[in-house]
């Protein structure tokens, strides 16, 4: 098993979803972050995860990476949400994100702002203000939600 399938196994375990694990680089220290999003959908919206469980899924996931480091050298472990507004950057993200507000910026500088509708192999399909828009994912140069206040 690779450690991306590792890492969903222990993040299903305490019920949350895998949203994006990935190495970066802030402040000259090097982070594995690990972003979970909840399973549960209350009135058509994600609920939101706990700072416990992102503590308890730390705790389950650090002694794993003791044996399976993510990189060479030291690093810092962060789990936590991956928040109310976040990048859009793969085909699953968008899946994730059915029924939440998204803005698009389209390779061709176009924009695109409105509420997620579906994802059809690589069709993104959004409800606009106007209309039902599709965008092809390899024609989106950023895409991420937002949260209207």
């Amino acid at each position: 098993m690779s450690l991306q399938s590792d890492i969903n196994s222990l993040v299903e375990s305490v019920d949350l979803e895998l949203y994006d694990a990935s190495v970066v680089s802030e402040n000259e220290e090097t982070i594995y972050r690990v972003s979970v999003i909840s399973k549960e959908v209350e009135d058509g919206k994600r609920k939101g995860v706990s700072l416990d469980t992102c503590v308890e899924l730390t705790h389950l996931i650090s002694p794993f990476l003791d044996v399976t480091p993510p990189v060479s050298g030291d690093y810092r472990l962060e789990v936590g949400s991956a928040g109310i507004e976040r990048k859009l950057a793969t085909i699953a993200h968008f899946k994730k994100s059915i029924g939440e507000n998204v803005s698009i910026l389209a390779s061709d500088k176009k924009k695109y702002k409105g509420v997620l509708i579906k994802v059809e192999d690589s069709k993104i399909f959004i409800q606009t203000a106007d209309e039902l828009e599709e965008i092809d994912f390899n024609d989106i140069s950023k895409a991420k939600t937002y949260f209207e206040w």
